[in-house]
């Protein structure tokens, strides 16, 4: 081997050593600095979410759960607690493992009528004259009862009850709040309702006209035993039974003397 070859062998093996330990180094030092940088906890979709989904849904399904990740990967806006999303609902759709952000979601208001709707709940428009749907007095976010007279065995009878409770007025009739209301003046209300409460709703509508809304107490609303009024419980419940008897007798002696 010649002098020149020899010093060309060492130059390169001087150089793979000082690259290698330059390697050695900076590996060393990145690992030092991940080491030492601090942790904290996200909260990341564990499963896809579609737009429109409720954060109290989100939050009771456990649709998120917790990591740690470092302070530097932390998302603009990432929640520190799912409760924080639990009033709005998903703007946007979140895949598996994307940080959750408030950014992400939206009040539910922002969404109008379709944001308070969820699961088997329903909007209807409901027809009716200025007395049935109280209109003047009616408010949005109101909870009213649905009393109806329907007639039954044949038409011969008619019976009342309140066939519906507790539903919510997403919109109210649309009347001046400083104009005098004509009773009869048709108007319409906009009610959330069950898919299968609207049946009966329906079906009271196209039966009877004799039908309201009653409004309910904003605080500490009760309901009373469900019960049906006809002719004999509304001439006879708590009146004494002689004179139940009385009104029987004078009732006959009219049919004898033929009035």
């Amino acid at each position: 081997m010649t002098y020149r070859v020899r010093n060309l062998v060492i130059a390169i093996g001087l150089a793979l050593v000082a690259m290698m330990l330059t390697l050695f180094y900076v590996t060393n030092y990145k690992r030092s600095v991940q080491h030492g940088e601090s942790q904290v906890k996200v909260w990341v979709a564990a499963r896809d979410v579609q737009t429109g989904t409720s954060g109290a849904e989100l939050v009771k399904k456990h649709a998120f759960k917790s990591v740690q990740v470092p302070k530097r990967s932390v998302v603009a806006g990432a929640i520190s607690d799912p409760e924080q999303v639990s009033r709005l609902v998903a703007a946007e759709p979140l895949y598996v493992g994307e940080q959750v952000t408030v950014r992400r979601f939206q009040n539910t208001k922002a969404q109008g009528i379709v944001g308070q709707l969820k699961a088997t709940m329903r909007a209807v428009s409901v027809p009716g004259t200025a007395d049935q749907l109280l209109a003047g007095t009616l408010k949005t976010g109101d909870h009213v009862d649905v009393v109806a007279a329907v007639s039954a065995a044949g038409g011969n009878a008619i019976a009342t009850r309140i066939v519906l409770r507790d539903l919510l007025v997403l919109q109210a009739p649309d009347v001046p709040a400083t104009a005098k209301v004509d009773r009869d003046t048709k108007v319409s209300a906009l009610l959330a309702v069950t898919d299968t409460q609207v049946q009966r709703l329906w079906y009271v509508l196209a039966v009877s006209p004799s039908w309201t809304l009653e409004l309910r107490p904003v605080i500490d609303a009760q309901d009373s035993a469900e019960r049906l009024d006809g002719w004999v419980t509304v001439l006879t419940e708590g009146v004494a039974s002689t004179a139940w008897e009385h009104f029987k007798e004078g009732n006959l002696r009219s049919l004898e003397n033929g009035n």
